[in-house]
Protein backbone atom coordinates (compact mmCIF):
# COMPACT_ATOMS: atom_id res chain seq x y z
CA UNK A 1 0.00 0.00 0.00
CA UNK A 2 1.42 3.37 -1.07
CA UNK A 3 0.75 6.46 1.02
CA UNK A 4 0.29 9.96 -0.34
CA UNK A 5 3.57 11.08 1.17
CA UNK A 6 5.57 12.27 -1.82
CA UNK A 7 8.01 9.58 -2.93
CA UNK A 8 11.69 10.37 -2.56
CA UNK A 9 13.81 8.47 -5.11
CA UNK A 10 17.05 9.91 -3.69
CA UNK A 11 16.17 8.59 -0.22
CA UNK A 12 15.35 5.17 -1.70
CA UNK A 13 18.68 5.04 -3.56
CA UNK A 14 20.64 6.08 -0.47
CA UNK A 15 18.89 3.50 1.72
CA UNK A 16 19.51 0.78 -0.88
CA UNK A 17 23.20 1.62 -1.29
CA UNK A 18 23.72 1.86 2.49
CA UNK A 19 22.04 -1.49 3.12
CA UNK A 20 24.06 -3.09 0.31
CA UNK A 21 27.35 -1.82 1.76
CA UNK A 22 26.31 -2.83 5.27
CA UNK A 23 25.30 -6.25 3.94
CA UNK A 24 28.75 -6.77 2.45
CA UNK A 25 30.30 -5.61 5.70
CA UNK A 26 28.05 -7.95 7.67
CA UNK A 27 28.99 -10.99 5.54
CA UNK A 28 32.69 -10.16 5.84
CA UNK A 29 32.31 -9.67 9.59
CA UNK A 30 30.60 -13.01 10.13
CA UNK A 31 33.15 -14.76 7.89
CA UNK A 32 36.02 -13.24 9.87
CA UNK A 33 34.48 -14.31 13.17
CA UNK A 34 33.93 -17.85 11.93
CA UNK A 35 37.58 -18.07 10.83
CA UNK A 36 38.79 -16.68 14.14
CA UNK A 37 36.48 -18.44 16.57
CA UNK A 38 36.34 -21.80 14.75
CA UNK A 39 32.62 -22.10 15.48
CA UNK A 40 30.43 -21.06 12.55
CA UNK A 41 27.28 -22.49 14.13
CA UNK A 42 27.63 -20.30 17.23
CA UNK A 43 28.39 -17.14 15.25
CA UNK A 44 25.61 -17.61 12.67
CA UNK A 45 22.95 -18.60 15.21
CA UNK A 46 23.75 -15.71 17.55
CA UNK A 47 23.94 -13.17 14.70
CA UNK A 48 20.68 -14.36 13.13
CA UNK A 49 18.86 -14.40 16.48
CA UNK A 50 19.95 -10.86 17.33
CA UNK A 51 19.04 -9.53 13.88
CA UNK A 52 15.63 -11.18 14.03
CA UNK A 53 14.94 -9.87 17.52
CA UNK A 54 15.94 -6.33 16.56
CA UNK A 55 13.77 -6.39 13.43
CA UNK A 56 10.66 -8.01 14.87
CA UNK A 57 10.68 -6.42 18.31
CA UNK A 58 12.21 -3.00 17.59
CA UNK A 59 8.95 -1.21 18.47
CA UNK A 60 8.68 -2.89 21.89
CA UNK A 61 12.37 -2.43 22.64
CA UNK A 62 12.27 1.29 21.81
CA UNK A 63 9.08 1.87 23.81
CA UNK A 64 10.48 0.06 26.83
CA UNK A 65 13.80 1.89 26.68
CA UNK A 66 12.15 5.31 26.40
CA UNK A 67 9.47 4.56 29.02
CA UNK A 68 6.72 4.89 26.43
CA UNK A 69 3.26 3.46 26.91
CA UNK A 70 0.43 2.92 24.45
CA UNK A 71 -2.43 5.37 25.00
CA UNK A 72 -6.05 5.14 23.89
CA UNK A 73 -8.22 7.84 22.36
CA UNK A 74 -10.13 8.62 25.58
CA UNK A 75 -6.85 9.44 27.36
CA UNK A 76 -5.29 11.64 24.64
CA UNK A 77 -8.14 12.58 22.26
CA UNK A 78 -6.36 15.56 20.67
CA UNK A 79 -3.20 13.55 19.96
CA UNK A 80 -5.22 10.74 18.39
CA UNK A 81 -7.20 13.29 16.42
CA UNK A 82 -4.07 14.76 14.82
CA UNK A 83 -2.72 11.29 13.95
CA UNK A 84 -6.13 10.30 12.50
CA UNK A 85 -6.25 13.39 10.26
CA UNK A 86 -2.69 12.98 9.01
CA UNK A 87 -3.15 9.28 8.26
CA UNK A 88 -6.36 10.03 6.38
CA UNK A 89 -4.65 12.71 4.28
CA UNK A 90 -1.62 10.47 3.69
CA UNK A 91 -3.81 7.41 3.00
CA UNK A 92 -1.79 5.18 5.30
CA UNK A 93 -2.63 2.81 8.18
CA UNK A 94 -2.80 4.46 11.59
CA UNK A 95 0.13 3.45 13.78
CA UNK A 96 -0.10 2.68 17.46
CA UNK A 97 0.02 5.93 19.47
CA UNK A 98 2.20 6.11 22.56
CA UNK A 99 3.31 8.71 25.10
CA UNK A 100 6.54 8.82 27.08
CA UNK A 101 6.43 10.58 30.44
CA UNK A 102 9.59 12.63 29.88
CA UNK A 103 10.12 16.37 30.15
CA UNK A 104 12.53 16.33 27.20
CA UNK A 105 10.46 17.50 24.20
CA UNK A 106 10.81 14.90 21.46
CA UNK A 107 9.10 12.27 19.34
CA UNK A 108 10.05 9.12 17.49
CA UNK A 109 8.61 6.43 15.24
CA UNK A 110 9.57 2.78 15.27
CA UNK A 111 8.37 -0.53 13.87
CA UNK A 112 9.22 -2.82 10.97
CA UNK A 113 6.49 -1.55 8.59
CA UNK A 114 3.41 0.68 8.35
CA UNK A 115 1.16 -2.07 9.75
CA UNK A 116 3.41 -2.60 12.79
CA UNK A 117 4.47 0.95 13.62
CA UNK A 118 4.42 3.07 16.74
CA UNK A 119 4.54 6.86 16.94
CA UNK A 120 5.53 8.12 20.37
CA UNK A 121 5.65 11.67 21.74
CA UNK A 122 6.90 12.86 25.10
CA UNK A 123 4.73 14.74 27.57
CA UNK A 124 7.33 17.51 27.36
CA UNK A 125 6.60 17.89 23.64
CA UNK A 126 2.84 17.96 24.17
CA UNK A 127 3.16 20.71 26.78
CA UNK A 128 5.34 22.95 24.61
CA UNK A 129 3.89 22.82 21.10
CA UNK A 130 0.91 24.54 19.51
CA UNK A 131 -1.49 22.29 17.53
CA UNK A 132 -0.02 23.23 14.12
CA UNK A 133 3.52 22.59 15.40
CA UNK A 134 2.52 19.19 16.81
CA UNK A 135 0.93 18.32 13.46
CA UNK A 136 4.22 19.10 11.70
CA UNK A 137 6.22 16.91 14.08
CA UNK A 138 3.79 14.00 13.76
CA UNK A 139 3.77 14.33 9.96
CA UNK A 140 7.59 14.12 10.08
CA UNK A 141 7.41 10.90 12.09
CA UNK A 142 4.69 9.39 9.88
CA UNK A 143 6.89 10.12 6.87
CA UNK A 144 9.58 7.89 8.38
CA UNK A 145 7.00 5.11 8.64
CA UNK A 146 5.62 5.64 5.11
CA UNK A 147 9.08 5.63 3.53
CA UNK A 148 10.06 2.48 5.50
CA UNK A 149 13.24 4.15 6.71
CA UNK A 150 12.42 3.24 10.33
CA UNK A 151 12.88 -0.43 9.43
CA UNK A 152 15.98 0.36 7.37
CA UNK A 153 17.69 2.32 10.14
CA UNK A 154 16.78 -0.44 12.63
CA UNK A 155 18.35 -3.14 10.48
CA UNK A 156 21.29 -0.91 9.58
CA UNK A 157 22.09 -0.18 13.22
CA UNK A 158 22.17 -3.91 13.96
CA UNK A 159 25.73 -4.33 12.69
CA UNK A 160 27.09 -1.78 15.14
CA UNK A 161 25.15 -3.44 17.96
CA UNK A 162 26.52 -6.91 17.24
CA UNK A 163 30.07 -5.54 16.86
CA UNK A 164 29.79 -4.08 20.34
CA UNK A 165 28.39 -7.33 21.70
CA UNK A 166 31.26 -9.29 20.14
CA UNK A 167 33.73 -7.14 22.08
CA UNK A 168 31.95 -8.08 25.31
CA UNK A 169 31.81 -11.69 24.16
CA UNK A 170 35.57 -11.61 23.66
CA UNK A 171 36.02 -10.62 27.28
CA UNK A 172 33.56 -12.98 28.93
CA UNK A 173 33.19 -16.04 26.70
CA UNK A 174 34.83 -19.27 27.62
CA UNK A 175 36.52 -19.12 24.23
CA UNK A 176 39.00 -16.83 25.92
CA UNK A 177 38.89 -18.51 29.28
CA UNK A 178 41.24 -21.17 30.48
CA UNK A 179 44.68 -21.19 28.90
CA UNK A 180 46.19 -17.78 28.20
CA UNK A 181 48.70 -18.77 25.53
CA UNK A 182 50.03 -16.64 22.71
CA UNK A 183 47.52 -17.94 20.16
CA UNK A 184 44.62 -16.99 22.42
CA UNK A 185 46.00 -13.48 22.79
CA UNK A 186 46.36 -13.10 19.02
CA UNK A 187 42.79 -14.26 18.40
CA UNK A 188 41.53 -11.97 21.15
CA UNK A 189 43.26 -8.89 19.72
CA UNK A 190 42.18 -9.74 16.16
CA UNK A 191 38.53 -10.10 17.17
CA UNK A 192 38.73 -6.78 19.01
CA UNK A 193 40.31 -5.06 15.99
CA UNK A 194 37.80 -6.49 13.50
CA UNK A 195 34.85 -5.56 15.72
CA UNK A 196 36.15 -2.02 16.21
CA UNK A 197 36.65 -1.56 12.47
CA UNK A 198 33.19 -2.89 11.67
CA UNK A 199 31.62 -0.63 14.29
CA UNK A 200 33.44 2.44 12.93
CA UNK A 201 32.45 1.79 9.30
CA UNK A 202 28.82 1.00 10.10
CA UNK A 203 28.69 4.05 12.39
CA UNK A 204 29.72 6.40 9.56
CA UNK A 205 27.40 4.81 6.98
CA UNK A 206 24.39 4.96 9.29
CA UNK A 207 25.07 8.59 10.27
CA UNK A 208 25.26 9.65 6.62
CA UNK A 209 21.97 7.90 5.84
CA UNK A 210 20.29 9.20 8.99
CA UNK A 211 21.10 12.84 8.24
CA UNK A 212 19.59 12.59 4.78
CA UNK A 213 16.48 10.75 5.95
CA UNK A 214 15.76 13.54 8.44
CA UNK A 215 15.85 16.15 5.67
CA UNK A 216 13.62 13.89 3.55
CA UNK A 217 11.11 13.54 6.41
CA UNK A 218 11.06 17.32 6.98
CA UNK A 219 10.41 17.87 3.28
CA UNK A 220 7.65 15.24 3.10
CA UNK A 221 5.96 16.57 6.25
CA UNK A 222 6.06 20.17 5.02
CA UNK A 223 4.52 19.21 1.67
CA UNK A 224 1.83 17.01 3.24
CA UNK A 225 0.67 19.62 5.77
CA UNK A 226 1.31 22.63 3.52
CA UNK A 227 2.72 24.49 6.54
CA UNK A 228 6.52 24.30 6.59
CA UNK A 229 6.62 27.34 8.89
CA UNK A 230 4.83 25.36 11.63
CA UNK A 231 7.38 22.56 11.39
CA UNK A 232 10.20 25.13 11.42
CA UNK A 233 8.70 26.72 14.52
CA UNK A 234 8.52 23.33 16.24
CA UNK A 235 12.13 22.58 15.31
CA UNK A 236 13.33 25.91 16.69
CA UNK A 237 11.35 25.56 19.90
CA UNK A 238 12.27 21.93 20.59
CA UNK A 239 15.97 22.37 19.75
CA UNK A 240 16.21 25.41 22.00
CA UNK A 241 14.54 23.66 24.94
CA UNK A 242 16.68 20.51 24.58
CA UNK A 243 19.83 22.66 24.57
CA UNK A 244 18.85 23.97 28.02
CA UNK A 245 18.43 20.51 29.55
CA UNK A 246 21.43 19.48 31.71
CA UNK A 247 23.80 17.16 29.85
CA UNK A 248 23.55 14.48 32.53
CA UNK A 249 19.80 14.23 31.88
CA UNK A 250 20.37 13.72 28.14
CA UNK A 251 22.85 10.85 28.34
CA UNK A 252 20.27 8.06 28.50
CA UNK A 253 18.32 9.50 25.60
CA UNK A 254 21.35 9.97 23.35
CA UNK A 255 21.53 6.25 22.54
CA UNK A 256 18.28 6.71 20.58
CA UNK A 257 19.21 9.89 18.69
CA UNK A 258 18.86 8.19 15.29
CA UNK A 259 15.13 7.71 15.97
CA UNK A 260 14.34 11.14 17.44
CA UNK A 261 12.73 14.15 15.78
CA UNK A 262 15.60 16.24 17.18
CA UNK A 263 18.81 14.82 18.69
CA UNK A 264 19.31 14.95 22.45
CA UNK A 265 22.37 17.20 22.38
CA UNK A 266 23.32 19.88 24.86
CA UNK A 267 24.26 23.45 24.08
CA UNK A 268 27.64 24.52 22.79
CA UNK A 269 30.03 23.15 20.17
CA UNK A 270 30.79 19.45 20.20
CA UNK A 271 33.02 17.23 18.10
CA UNK A 272 30.14 14.76 18.22
CA UNK A 273 28.13 17.01 15.93
CA UNK A 274 30.47 16.05 13.10
CA UNK A 275 29.05 12.52 13.39
CA UNK A 276 25.49 13.54 14.21
CA UNK A 277 22.45 11.47 13.28
CA UNK A 278 20.73 14.71 12.22
CA UNK A 279 21.59 17.66 9.98
CA UNK A 280 22.11 20.96 11.76
CA UNK A 281 19.14 23.08 12.76
CA UNK A 282 20.30 25.70 10.26
CA UNK A 283 20.22 23.17 7.40
CA UNK A 284 16.74 22.02 8.32
CA UNK A 285 15.38 25.56 8.64
CA UNK A 286 17.00 26.58 5.36
CA UNK A 287 15.27 23.73 3.53
CA UNK A 288 11.91 24.55 5.12
CA UNK A 289 12.40 28.19 4.14
CA UNK A 290 12.84 27.18 0.51
CA UNK A 291 9.73 25.00 0.62
CA UNK A 292 7.78 27.83 2.26
CA UNK A 293 8.76 30.08 -0.64
CA UNK A 294 7.76 27.45 -3.20
CA UNK A 295 4.36 27.05 -1.56
CA UNK A 296 3.90 30.79 -1.27
CA UNK A 297 3.42 30.54 2.49
CA UNK A 298 3.12 33.94 4.15
CA UNK A 299 4.72 33.07 7.50
CA UNK A 300 8.50 32.90 7.64
CA UNK A 301 10.02 29.64 8.94
CA UNK A 302 10.73 29.67 12.64
CA UNK A 303 8.22 32.46 13.37
CA UNK A 304 5.41 30.30 14.61
CA UNK A 305 2.61 28.15 13.32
Amino acid sequence: MHSRFRSDPRLTVRMTVTLFLLGLLYVAFVAALIALLKSWVLVVVVAAALLGAQYWFSDRIALYAMRGRIVERDEYPELHGVVDRLCAVADMPKPVVAVSDMDMPNAFATGRNADHAVVCVTTGLLRRLEPAELEGVLAHELSHVAHKDVAVITVASFLGVIAGLIVRFAFYSQVFGGRRDQNTAVVFMTVMAVSAAVYAISFLLIRALSRYRELAADRAAALLTGRPSALASALTKVSGDIARIPTKDLRTAQAFNAFYFTPALGAGPSIGRLFSTHPTLEQRLEQLGRISGELGEAAAPGKGG
